[in-house]
């Protein structure tokens, strides 16, 4: 039956398009003898090529990361800019600025929580079938998880991953923060 099926709207698509078609087709269910082949012409090609945009550039996400701290923390100009002529007090002031900005976008982009919620220092213990990626154990191990242990550092897990689409040209795509010229007049 699907061959019938799909003998059929070939068919009806066929007599729309064209005419000679459909006249082979009447002549068909009227059971007519035709004097040209039965075999039927084929469909014309009424669909228009599918034209793709043409592909924007991409930014890799460690530049978007890298970009978004620089332009909301200065974070990339901290890091570059030569600290030894500085005192422990200007160094200090500017870490504080820093911290919050980059903290703020680490928490907007990745939304970054412990992955244990006790605090450092608290006895905590290692479930059976444990997930190395989550757990990495130190000390004197021997025998069989569930281990006790010390909580030497709660650990950090990204519970979402949020990057801004990227809008811009390929010079843009390695661009973290464009130069900045004031002009003169």
């Amino acid at each position: 039956m699907a061959g019938r099926v799909s003998t059929a709207f070939r068919a009806f698509f066929a007599a729309l398009a064209n005419r000679e078609a459909a006249e082979r087709i009447d002549h068909a269910l009227k059971d007519q003898p035709t004097t040209e082949s039965p075999v039927a012409p084929a469909l014309p090609s009424r669909a228009e090529p599918v034209k793709t945009a043409p592909e924007r550039p991409k930014q890799n996400e460690a530049v978007t990361l890298l970009a978004t701290l620089q332009r909301e923390a200065r974070l990339v100009d901290f890091l570059k800019e030569e600290i030894s002529g500085y005192s422990d007090e200007q160094i200090g002031a500017a870490v504080r600025e820093i911290h919050r900005e980059s903290a703020s976008v680490l928490n907007r982009m990745f939304a970054i929580q412990p992955v244990l919620e006790q605090d450092e220092g608290a006895s905590v213990e290692v479930p059976e079938g444990f997930d190395p990626a989550r757990y990495r154990l130190t000390g004197k191990i021997s025998g069989q998880a569930p281990f006790r242990g010390t909580l030497r550092h709660h650990g950090w897990i990204v519970t979402r991953s949020e990057f801004p689409e990227f809008i811009g040209n390929e010079s843009a795509a390695k661009t973290i923060c464009p130069a900045e010229v004031e002009v003169q007049p």
